[in-house]
């Protein structure tokens, strides 16, 4: 698995596991704990990679929130399963608030996508690549 998914994985494995804890915890704890366990071998560039993701979707975490529910209107924020609403959290960060030249947005979209079909499932994938695929699109405009 190439570095930069390996991180990726780490930081929704983290937001999962926060939010499944109704949000509580020092999430940058959960973060450390979870390197150590699936990322023994990452580059400290990596690992910091890791906690800007982690920490930069809960920074963000309200506006992001409202962006999912304009852009799948059909699904409550709370019935969107916890993997796949952390999913699009980690997804539209990159997308709106990443570095451009360093993820291009349909890479950010792509990654998002396996994520959601490795820890979810193919119907999310599916589900993941509409929503932000609508943003990304509306970001075009």
């Amino acid at each position: 698995m190439a570095s930069r998914h390996l991180s990726r994985s780490i930081a929704m494995q983290t937001l999962y596991e926060w939010d499944f804890s109704g949000q509580k915890g020092d999430i940058s704890s959960l973060a450390e704990k979870n390197i150590k366990e699936f990322g023994p071998g990452l580059e400290d560039v990596n690992k910091d990679f890791i906690r800007t993701l982690v920490t930069g979707v809960l920074r963000h975490r309200t506006s992001i929130d409202q962006i999912i529910v304009k852009a799948a209107p059909e699904w409550p924020l709370d019935q969107i399963t916890m993997v796949d609403r952390n999913v699009l959290r980690l997804g539209l960060f990159e997308l709106l608030y990443g570095n451009k030249e360093e993820v291009p947005p349909k890479v950010a979209i792509n990654e998002a996508i396996e994520l959601a079909k490795n820890f979810s499932g193919e119907s999310s994938g599916k589900f993941v690549n509409g929503v932000l695929g609508t943003v990304f699109r509306e970001l075009e405009t």
